[in-house]
């Protein structure tokens, strides 16, 4: 009975994965009311705390946004890339991920891939290599970023005072060197740009001929100037992310409040890392907008803000359905998968990077699988290494990172090839997921 309950898991997945937006999330609560209703499931609980950290910290970087805080940084980035255009496939993986973050989210990538692009075609740098990279980084960010809800939902997850150092701490090194390894195994991948069948047919259009010639932007400088309030929005949003870690890395200047558990206090009367992280966040949002003077209309018309629907929509449909087929047949999926995990930590980290794959959700897919994990008897040294695994999103090219990329690379190198998987981001993304495990494992076991 379980392979047919798993199977209309997965069947449901994989639906609402086409259907897109908030396919995911509908088609997960039609697996939710046949589970229920035909299988007799008690329903789990749903994500409530994993929803209102999505919507506090999301609403915080729209808020960002509307006070033109988020132009500002990518202003920052654009300056760097275009400053050693030469050495873009080197400077832009590492320019995106520290970008995103500080901001916590990937989505912010896509302010810059155009400048990514025309640059590195400019230089005649096959912009595969770039682009192909940056997109991988920028997810890699948002499992070390204390402000992605990713990072957020493992915190409650593991529930210890710590673990939101401890992830930074052994995640971003970890990523790091994934990044690099990932340049590597692309800086030479395909040909040479005037060696490319594809952009030398391109090139006989004067017009593109004529976009292709370097000189466009003037000295290679932007002629972006920063919105009044952007600069102060950025400083309040990283006093935020200042507190957040200030909190996880000195618990004992958590406030303490007294009295029984309970959603948003601890046993031991703390006040919950989860409840911290959605009053700091929105407390910085408030600050952003009585201080540089922007509206809350706007922000709601913010795209980050928009896009907040669809993300909770999803997380709560495909979690829930997940967490009530794993609470049915827990006993099941604790015996059979004890062993092999208790031998072989690691290969909990395949099932991570297959329903990061199916999900294309950091946050469904840690809020999902990771209490597996725990249940399992995996340590909390293991899970943070195996952490980056739910970045899985990049194998099947529908992410609408991986889209945008293909899109703004005018000179067709960055591309889904004839068999679909086997597209521009295959390689630095399994490249960098593989080595960013490997040394989570080793710093785990020096660090911690």
């Amino acid at each position: 009975m379980i392979f047919v309950q798993l199977g209309i898991l997965l069947a449901m997945i994989l639906i609402g994965s086409r259907m897109k937006g908030i396919g995911l999330g509908v088609m997960g609560m039609v697996g939710l009311l046949i589970f229920v209703l035909v299988f007799k499931m008690t329903p789990a609980e749903p994500p409530i705390p994993v929803l209102l950290i999505i919507l506090a910290i999301v609403t915080t970087a729209a808020t960002l946004q509307a006070a033109g805080g988020l132009d500002y940084l990518v202003s920052i980035a654009e300056r760097i890339i275009r400053k050693n255009p030469s050495h873009i496939t080197f400077i832009a993986p590492f320019t995106t991920y520290f970008l995103c973050l500080f901001a916590g989210t990937a989505h912010i990538v896509y302010s810059l891939l155009p400048i990514i692009a025309e640059v590195s075609a400019k230089q005649r740098i096959r912009p595969e290599r770039p682009l192909s990279v940056s997109v991988i980084a920028s997810h890699l960010a948002i499992t070390g970023s204390p402000m992605s809800a990713a990072t957020a939902s493992l915190v409650t997850i593991l529930a210890y005072s710590s673990a939101s150092i401890d992830i930074m701490k052994i995640c971003i090194p970890a990523a790091i060197c994934g990044i690099f390894a990932s340049i590597l195994a692309v800086r030479k991948k395909g040909l040479e740009l005037d060696q490319d069948p594809i952009f030398i047919e391109k090139m006989k259009d004067p017009e593109f001929a004529r976009s292709m010639s370097t000189g466009t932007v003037e000295n290679g400088v932007s002629s972006y100037t920063p919105a009044p309030g952007a600069k102060t929005a950025v400083a309040i949003f990283g006093v935020a992310i200042l507190l957040i870690i200030f909190f996880g890395a000195f618990p004992n200047y958590v406030p303490y409040v007294g009295g029984g558990k309970s959603f948003s206090v601890n046993a031991d009367g703390t006040i919950n890392l989860t409840t911290l992280i959605i009053m700091v966040t929105l407390s910085a949002s408030a600050c952003i907008m009585l201080i540089t003077k922007t509206s809350a209309a706007k922000v709601a018309k913010m795209s980050l803000f928009t896009s907040m629907a669809t993300a909770v929509v999803s997380v709560l449909g495909v979690v829930w359905m997940s967490a009530t087929f794993m609470l049915a047949n827990e006993t099941v999926i604790e015996n059979t998968f004890r062993d092999i995990v208790t031998n072989q930590p690691w290969t909990f980290a395949i099932a991570l990077f297959l329903m990061g794959a199916l999900t294309f959700s950091q946050a469904a897919t840690t809020r999902t699988l990771m209490p597996m994990g725990v249940m399992l008897g995996i340590t909390n040294p293991h899970l943070l290494a195996m952490f980056p695994a739910v970045n899985g999103d990049f194998l099947l090219p529908g992410y609408p990172t991986l889209v945008a990329a293909i899109d703004f690379d005018r000179t067709g190198s960055t591309k889904i090839g004839k068999f679909v998987v086997n597209h521009s981001f295959m390689l630095p993304g399994m490249v960098a997921i593989t080595v960013t495990i490997i040394v989570g494992f080793i710093l785990s076991g020096v660090l911690l």
